[in-house]
């Protein structure tokens, strides 16, 4: 099953994306600024091995023309507790374990808004990103699994998770990604791994 889900707020339409095979073993939220090429064949192919996908937007079209746009961590978040509390109430979509899928810009929003729905995000995933951003509060508070993904040539990234390893008191890991190495393979299996077992 596709459906095509729409959210409204104050600045737009935000545009999303459900893969949904019969009896899925989990749902991933693959969180991003804006739709990506390559969505719809991973979700296919996640579909294909019995996992459910949600791709969502995090910011309209209007939004998108700000340069500082996915630097905007409050309203990012804010748009992903929007996004989980539709999730919570839709038949299609309220009874599957869920874990988020965030990369870059979108990682310090999708630690944040994992640790204040706790009770519903059971693992996430995050490809770079500078997850110091999320806050202090966020990275104490978030319980579930977090995956750090790393490319070899990132100094950034890493250094941010070092920095914020102190508040990190769930379990939490970082690995490096091998050269031509898709992440977002490697972190929706590992997602599907860690929230399956929730089941």
């Amino acid at each position: 099953m596709i459906r095509h889900i729409h959210l409204k707020t104050p600045h737009g339409t935000l545009l999303g994306r459900l893969d949904r095979p019969d009896d899925p073993r989990c749902l991933i939220l693959l969180a991003r600024s804006h739709h990506v090429p390559g969505d719809a064949e991973l979700a296919q192919h996640l579909a294909e091995l019995g996992d459910a996908v949600l791709s969502m937007e995090l910011l309209t079209t209007q939004e998108l023309q700000f340069a500082d746009a996915t630097q905007n961590v409050p309203r990012l978040s804010q748009r992903l507790i929007e996004i989980l509390d539709l999730i919570r109430i839709d038949g299609d979509m309220e009874n599957l374990p869920l874990g988020i899928f965030a990369a870059g810009d979108i990682t310090p929003a999708a630690i944040r808004a994992a640790a204040q729905r706790d009770a519903q995000v059971k693992a996430i995933a995050c490809h770079g990103g500078l997850i110091d951003r999320a806050g202090l509060q966020a990275l104490d508070l978030l319980a579930g699994p977090l995956l750090m993904l790393f490319d070899a040539d990132d100094d950034i990234g890493p250094a941010a998770y070092h920095r914020a390893g102190n508040h990190l008191h769930g379990p939490h890991e970082m690995h490096w990604l091998a050269a031509h190495e898709d992440g977002m393979v490697r972190a929706t299996t590992w997602l599907c791994r860690q929230v399956s077992a929730l089941k």
